[in-house]
């Protein structure tokens, strides 16, 4: 496993310090962590022994062991071929297609970052209907969270949706328990208030869930678990699609620890829209 990933996996079991140095090394990797170790300790704002204690815990002896490793990890990536031999690249069908291609790329390298004892336990919390959730996304994330409350909605009772992300998550903080679970949504360039919920959630004890990017928002040194996604594109913004994927993902996760609830749930809805006629019924066309 690469350090990198290795770091990643880790981030669960770190304490607060050093899942707070773990998050600035990995949104600055590898650059961050090839200087010395009062520089590294500095720019991530927790003492030395800290690091020597996060590289530890990853299998190094100490800090300079694991800048060895690091340096010959990227030693190693800077003489990989840049690209395919002549000839080997195939025509592209149709215009999409090598879009969708970098799409599915980025969904395969989250499959491989994104811990499963993190996603396991995220639908676990969310699962549980003793939590209240509450759901809040940002700038170009928020139709992701409103579209993850409306689900959790049929799943499960208890669920928020901040519309407003810049003023509604002060007042929701006020009747947030111990116990309960924020899922958060923050991709670069990543925003206070994310940040700023995350922190005042966890002194609460509240539970918070990050879906974040690979290069991880700094919301991540509060969180319980995160979920970090690809999400880079060769354009002017980044793909979301991966976001998606993630959200109904963990949505079939929790919706197979409440079989029976959802169902009961979901005839119940269904039978509010018939009585109140909120969907059109199909035309029928008299042929069998």
């Amino acid at each position: 496993m690469k350090i990198e990933e290795k770091m990643r996996a880790s981030l669960g079991g770190l304490t607060r310090a050093e899942r707070q140095a773990a998050t600035h090394i990995l949104s600055h990797f590898p650059m961050s962590a090839l200087g010395s170790i009062t520089t590294l300790a500095r720019a991530a704002e927790v003492s030395s022994p800290t690091i020597v204690r996060l590289v530890q815990k990853l299998g190094f002896r100490g800090y300079s062991d694991y800048q060895a490793a690091l340096r010959t990890e990227v030693e190693r990536l800077l003489v990989a071929p840049l690209s395919l031999p002549e000839g080997a690249r195939e025509p592209q069908a149709h215009p999409i297609q090598s879009f969708a291609a970098q799409v599915v790329g980025n969904i395969e390298a989250t499959l491989g970052q994104i811990p499963a004892q993190d996603f396991n336990g995220a639908a676990e919390m969310l699962a549980d209907p003793a939590r209240k959730v509450t759901v809040m996304g940002g700038r170009l994330t928020h139709a992701h969270a409103d579209y993850m409350a409306t689900l959790l909605r049929v799943i499960r009772p208890e669920v928020t949706y901040l519309a407003d992300h810049l003023t509604d998550w002060q007042q929701a903080l006020l009747d947030m328990r111990a116990g309960d679970v924020t899922v958060i949504f923050d991709i670069r360039r990543y925003e206070s208030n994310a940040v700023h919920l995350a922190e005042l959630a966890a002194a609460h004890g509240v539970k918070v869930v990050l879906i974040t990017d690979r290069w991880l928002s700094p919301a991540a040194a509060h969180a319980t678990h995160t979920l970090p996604c690809h999400i880079e594109m060769p354009a002017a913004w980044d793909s979301t699609a991966t976001l998606m994927v993630v959200v109904e993902a963990l949505l079939a996760q929790v919706q197979g620890h409440l079989p029976d609830q959802v169902q009961e749930r979901l005839n119940r809805l269904e039978d509010v829209f018939a009585r109140t006629r909120v969907f059109r019924a199909p035309k029928m066309s008299g042929r069998v």
